[in-house]
Parts: C-alpha cells; structure tokens; sequence
C-alpha cells in the first residue's frame, strides 16, 4: 500500500508551508522529492516522519493513520537525516541494540541484517567506536544501516548522497533496489538530479509549497518537451518559470 498523503497543509506557527499536497508512494516504488531550497521538501518530510502536525490532510502509511496511531504509524517507517543524528554516549553497537528495541525486532534476525550492513559498508571493525566521533560520511552510513536493519515498509531519505563517497553511494542504491524489490515504498529528497533520473520511478516536483508536477518522466518529458529531454532540463525550465511567478 505504501504512503498516501492527501490534502495535506502545514507549517510553522500559524503560517502554511505547504499548501493542500496530495501524493502517494506505493509498495515497491522509489518517490523522489524535488525542490529548489526553501520550496517545503523538508516540511513535507517532517509531517510524513510525524515530527509536525497537519493543520489539514492526512498522512497514511499501509492504511495506518499517523493521526490515529502514532506509535504504530512511527514503527512501519524508517528516517535517514541529511545531518546524521547520533548519542554522543554510544557505541556503534548500542546505536544498533537501540533501533532494534525501539523497532520490537527478532535480535537474532535483525543482527544478522546488521553485520551484512556493516560489511557492506565497511563499518564491521567499528562496532565499539562512537559514532558521533566519525566523519560526516561514516555519520550517514550509520544512519543507512540503523534504518535499513528495521523491517520498515516506508523509507523517508533526505539528501542521502551528501558526504558519502562513490562506493557507499553505489551500495546505498543497491540497498534502495533490494528494498524496492522486497515491496518496500520510498521517498527520497535529492538535488542529485542525474542519479535520481537514473534510479526513481516517479518525481514530484515541488514549488512554494505546492506540487507542481506528480509522475514518471516519460510523461515529464512529453509534457515539457520544449524544455529539453533530462530531468535536470525541465526542472530547470520549471524551477526559473515559477521564480518569475
């Protein structure tokens, strides 16, 4: 089923960010959220991962309403910050003990996940260190493996590609297409917008907190064909249109 958003309002204070958004990512698909700086991406990723209240709309994830049942909702969903987000006082280890508490996994199960995810990438030989002490790039893999030893249904990724170098950016996306293939829904927010192309089923394009454009980009391209044939082009194209609004 995936996430369905509809009509969603929101913001700060009083004052609306975004405005009426209706979207959904289905199971098996990767989502990628589109926008220029300020345009209410990370607004709309903050009430889809329940850090905000709607002031209107609903947020639903496999029929489970972030309104109605918040700790279920939370538990069918998995966040990678842009900035990673980690406790100063513990060790790799905990970090992963934590997130498989917090989640009410199988540990047997979930630390076999764990040490494939660590080789992957290459954190195997660190499970003692403190991660708060890594680099910005070895922050990011910490939060990719916390999130993906969760049997989440709903990856929520903010500018995964930032810090991480080529190799860890190639396993990330095989780790994305191994999830999608497992039936697991994904938004991804990137200015990345050459892997994206690549890589994402469908685009949503975001401006001044409304959605511009929702679909694949065959049809973006049909649509938009005196822009140019990329996704970088069009969006472009849009992006200095809407400026002059």
């Amino acid at each position: 089923m995936g996430l369905q958003v509809n009509n969603l309002t929101g913001g700060y204070s009083s004052v609306p960010v975004i405005k009426d958004e209706t979207f959904d990512v289905q199971s098996g698909e990767l989502v990628s959220l589109i926008g220029l700086n300020g345009a209410g991406k990370s607004t709309t990723i903050n009430h889809v991962i329940g850090l905000m209240t709607p002031f209107s709309g609903s947020i639903t994830v496999d029929g489970i309403e972030l309104q109605q049942n918040v700790r279920q909702y939370k538990q069918q969903l998995a966040y990678i910050p842009e900035m990673p987000v980690l406790y100063p006082e513990l060790t790799l280890r905990e970090h992963l003990d934590v997130t498989m508490m917090a989640y009410q996994l199988d540990r047997t199960t979930a630390w076999k996940r764990a040490h494939e995810l660590l080789r992957r990438f290459r954190l195997d030989n660190k499970l003692d260190w403190f991660p708060a002490n890594f680099s910005k790039g070895m922050r990011q893999k910490v939060m990719i493996v916390c999130a993906f030893v969760t049997d989440a249904r709903l990856f929520v990724i903010d500018e995964p590609f930032t810090g991480l170098d080529p190799l860890a950016i190639d396993d990330l996306l095989e780790l994305i297409t191994e999830r999608k293939r497992q039936g697991a829904a994904i938004l991804m927010s990137t200015h990345v917008l050459d892997t994206a192309e690549k890589y994402c089923d469908r685009f949503i394009l975001i401006n001044d907190g409304h959605i511009n454009y929702e679909g694949p980009l065959a049809a973006m391209q049909k649509r938009y064909a005196d822009t140019g044939s990329t996704l970088t082009d069009i969006y472009l194209a849009m992006a200095r249109d809407g400026q002059h609004e």
